[in-house]
């Protein structure tokens, strides 16, 4: 099993940066974790997502957002750039310990672990 706690997350005006973190604790082989957000009556969508040091990234961040991950701290990270009002929402990193591969590692139900989620509020 692996915890999975959030930070970083805050409100800031169009145009602006925010970096979200992500500590695991726990089973230390997160091979595959990843963003996901979910604004009101949206769907959870993927944001960025990193499997064995290859990462992917939904097409509306890319270029603005950059996901990396401190193996011996077991932490991820978010480096969010040039925000926009469309990004609010609340943000989630998530794990799954079952896969090294693509497959099994790109949607929401992919993923067994969760954490509680941090609130990024972007205004114009």
């Amino acid at each position: 099993q692996v915890q999975l706690v959030e930070s970083g997350g805050g409100s800031v005006q169009a145009g602006g940066s925010l970096s979200l973190s992500c500590a695991a604790s726990g089973d230390p082989h997160t091979y595959c974790m990843g963003w996901f957000r979910q604004a009101p009556g949206k769907e959870r969508e993927g944001v960025a997502i990193v499997l064995n040091g290859k990462t992917k990234y939904a097409d509306s961040v890319k270029g603005r957002f950059t996901i990396s991950k401190d193996i011996a701290k077991n932490t991820l990270y978010l480096q969010m750039n040039s925000l926009k009002p469309e990004d609010t929402a609340m943000y989630y990193c998530a794990a799954n310990l079952l896969t090294q591969l693509w497959i099994g590692c790109s949607n929401p139900a992919d993923f067994g672990y969760w954490g509680q989620g941090t609130q990024v509020t972007v205004s114009s």
